[in-house]
């Protein structure tokens, strides 16, 4: 490997200005293609391939209600919506939605649409009337006529789902579809500014409020969010900036390392645009997340040179030395977080895939911008030896403290390092047993709490029963069950057996349904209001709910119970699938079959289901790579260990930190965790290839312990620290997810510089003395100075 490295170095630096200027211009064409890019949103990327909801949701997305819908109120805020002015805005408002581009006409409902009717009981028998009688405009308005809607919204049980408990707002549904009729796909970003053109800014004013939520809001408030993400990562580069300076004392030096990392987002920018893929506002800190790694590398290697020019080198010989030294451990780092985001390709839902595609990019671009590109760079500039010297004895000066860090190598120490992290790893796996895969906030939690979003969908949760969140059971009967009443029945003990469960408002199925117009048909006798068994009168009554969307297909083989949530918070959901599995379970019937789940709730469950299902054995794989690339390199179990130990129980820290603030592991958190695992791994690498080194010059273990942290740990501490304090400004970011995202990175990068600084160093001492070493150590292929 040794021979073959020094082939390699030879190679490049006799052709380093080549070399160089194929970089420059690869660089200027992805650039070309990178500007290019731009934020892509959508439904359906978020939406698991095949899981068992997903195919429930698909098959009968034409007959139940659309899991990506608009909903918009319009609130009075002085008195109720019963006036000429509130239900002309509620008209104009709906007739605004209805002409919304992707927006399904047919399936829009409030007041003034035609699918909202009251079941009345006549002389003439039953008869179905709009509660707005279509002859009825807004400038023909009445206190006659707005007392007969008044009434008649409350007799078809309107107040409560299109109309709120006190009367002040008036709701509108719409179903979005993700393609246009004219074969385009929806962009969200400009559909959310739409949305405010077209609803809010027109319509909303002292007297009344616009609110507005739905996936389409959402993920618009998302991505005008995202944008300020640029501002906190130019914050995040210049402190870094500052900080390299501060370290090297060198404008050059401090440039490299940060030019070759952007160099490498360039060319991420440009491939992902040429791949046609485009930066989801969920996703879109991971380009900056790699960059962060790129840096830690950099300093590494500034690290590096500036020992070897204090020894008397060359720029051209320090830089050379560099791209060896730190060519295998460089390497090892990066092909390990590789093959960390690669596993993300094992969770079949879209957007997690394009993540992985993205952060997969942008390592392996680091392997070539800076482990090649930065030390070859480095090599055209001349540094004095007076330079090199000032820089080693600052370097020398701030480590000094780093010599009693090292006595943590000494036996007894090393001892008590490890039972502290025994005890720390317990107490970790312990806090973190039953941290929760999902939401952990209603509203959108990617928004703060007082987003106008998270507002307006508290104020729409208080104000009406029909929750924000619905979950769709489908119950499935054979072919033309219309007069069957054997199905119905079953949906009314399922309805029954759901109405107490926690989290659950209120439900709206097929069986209530046919009790609602089976007491009608009966006038109004209140002891008619079940579910009739005679096939005759339940094949009328069928056809009649048959009217009304939602609740069954054609032909009776499919009905469907509605389940309004409280909010979509992952306990409330689980509970809710639970309690339906259970029923299943327990009330098996010949011919019917219930099959989970549709609705905004059912896709969500979908989703978490996944990640709950991909995490163990994602992190497995992770593990599982790290495991072999460390083995393959050195050949040595001890190896495996030492640098695995100290990652697995970072990472449950990060799971107990998740639990204590309240972040689940979403699509959103889980690419944070695997790319701590990668950072993490690179500071145990560093330390360990420069322990090698030194065991194989004959070094007793403690002596090399010491001298490798003295060599790297300022370098490993500097860089740690730094990103910390970078990505923790994003703690001020206007998104929720982001700001939770800089907290537990920056709390990562520490927990993983602790456990690299101590319990690697303890383990390594004890992995040792109990298992002496019988053959001597063989360098990992890089040289020693």
């Amino acid at each position: 490997m040794l021979n073959s490295i020094r082939h390699l170095e030879e190679w490049l630096f006799s052709r380093r200005f080549l070399v160089l200027g194929a970089f420059v211009a690869f660089t200027a064409v992805m650039a070309f293609f990178g500007v290019q890019l731009r934020m892509d949103a959508g439904f359906e990327k978020q939406i698991p391939i095949g899981h068992e909801y997903v195919k429930t949701f698909k098959q009968y997305r034409a007959d139940l209600f659309g899991a990506n819908r608009l909903t918009v109120v319009v609130k009075s805020k002085h008195g109720t919506i019963w006036t000429k002015e509130g239900l002309s805005r509620l008209a104009a408002v709906t007739q605004a939605v209805a002409y919304l581009p992707n927006v399904d006409r047919l399936g829009v409902q409030s007041l003034w649409t035609p699918n909202s009717f009251v079941n009345e009981i006549t002389e003439d028998g039953f008869r179905s009337q709009p509660i707005i009688p279509g002859t009825v405009t807004p400038d023909g308005l009445t206190p006659q006529i707005i007392a007969h809607i008044q009434r008649s919204a409350v007799e078809g049980n309107f107040i409560g789902s299109l109309v709120s408990r006190d009367e002040t707002a008036a709701m509108i549904t719409a179903d979005i579809g993700e393609v246009g009729a004219n074969g385009q796909k929806i962009d969200y970003i400009q559909y959310n500014h739409l949305l405010e053109q077209k609803l809010r800014k027109p319509y909303e004013d002292g007297n009344y409020d616009v609110e507005i939520i739905g996936f389409a809001k959402q993920i618009g408030d998302i991505a005008d969010g995202a944008k300020s993400v640029l501002l906190f990562c130019a914050i995040a580069l210049l402190l870094t900036a500052l900080a390299v300076y501060w370290y090297c004392h060198s404008i050059r030096f401090t440039v490299l390392p940060i030019a070759c990392s952007l160099t490498s987002l360039v060319w991420q920018f440009g491939t992902l645009r040429l791949l046609g893929f485009g930066l989801d506002p969920l996703g879109v800190l991971v380009p900056f997340l790699v960059f962060a790694i790129g840096v830690s590398h950099g300093v590494q290697q500034i690290n590096f040179i500036t020992r070897e020019l204090a020894h008397g080198k060359s720029s051209l010989e320090a830089a050379r030395h560099s791209f060896t030294g730190l060519l295998i451990p460089g390497t090892l780092a990066l092909v390990t977080a590789l093959v960390s985001f690669v596993t993300l390709l094992m969770i079949p839902i879209p957007m997690i895939r394009e993540l992985a595609i993205t952060a997969s990019l942008g390592v392996g671009y680091k392997i070539l911008t800076n482990l090649v590109m930065l030390p070859l760079a480095a090599s055209c500039f001349h540094f004095t030896k007076a330079y090199a010297d000032k820089a080693m004895k600052k370097r020398e000066q701030r480590a000094g403290w780093l010599r009693k860090l090292a006595r943590v190598a000494e036996p007894r120490n090393a001892g008590v390092v490890l039972v502290v992290v025994a005890a720390v790893f317990a107490t970790a796996v312990w806090q973190s047993r039953d941290r929760v895969v999902g939401t952990l906030q209603p509203g959108a939690p990617e928004l703060r709490p007082d987003a106008r979003f998270n507002r307006d969908a508290m104020v729409i949760a208080s104000g009406f029963d029909v929750g924000l969140d619905w979950l769709s059971v489908v119950v499935e009967a054979p072919p033309n069950s219309c007069e069957n009443p054997a199905v119905g029945a079953f949906d009314d003990k399922l309805t029954y057996a759901l109405k107490d469960v926690p989290g659950v408002v209120s439900i709206s199925s097929y069986s209530d349904m046919l009790r609602a117009y089976n007491e009608g048909y009966n006038e109004g006798n209140p002891k008619m209001s079940v579910v009739p068994i005679d096939s005759g009168n339940y094949a009328g009554l069928s056809t009649e709910i048959g009217r009304v969307r939602g609740y069954l297909n054609k032909d009776c083989s499919m009905t469907a119970i509605h389940l309004y949530l409280s909010d979509h918070k992952a306990t409330t959901i689980n509970g809710a699938i639970d309690a339906v599995k259970r029923f299943r379970d327990t009330h098996p019937t010949p011919g019917i079959h219930v099959r989970l789940a549709a609705g905004n709730a059912g896709v969500l469950a979908a989703i978490n289901d996944e990640v709950a299902r991909s995490e163990l054995p994602m992190m497995l794989y992770v593990y599982a790579a790290i495991v072999l690339l460390v083995f393959i390199v050195y050949r040595d179990l001890r190896a495996v260990l030492a640098c695995c130990l100290p990652l697995t129980v970072g990472t449950f820290i990060g799971y107990w930190f998740m639990k204590a603030f309240e972040i689940g592991l979403t699509v959103a958190t889980l690419p944070v965790m695997v790319l701590a695992v990668g950072i993490g791994v690179d500071y145990a690498f560093y330390i360990y290839n420069r322990l090698q080194i030194h065991l194989a010059a004959g070094e007793p273990i403690v002596k090399a312990l010491e001298h490798s942290i003295l060599e790297v740990g300022m370098a490993t501490i500097f860089t740690a620290i730094t990103l910390a304090i970078g990505v923790a400004t994003w703690s001020f970011s206007a998104l929720k997810f982001q700001a939770d995202m800089g907290k537990l990175l920056a709390f990562m990068f520490i927990v993983n510089l602790v456990m690299a600084m101590t319990a690697l160093p303890a383990l390594a001492v004890l992995l040792e003395r109990v298992f002496p070493r019988r053959k001597p150590v063989r360098a990992p292929g890089v040289l020693s100075h």
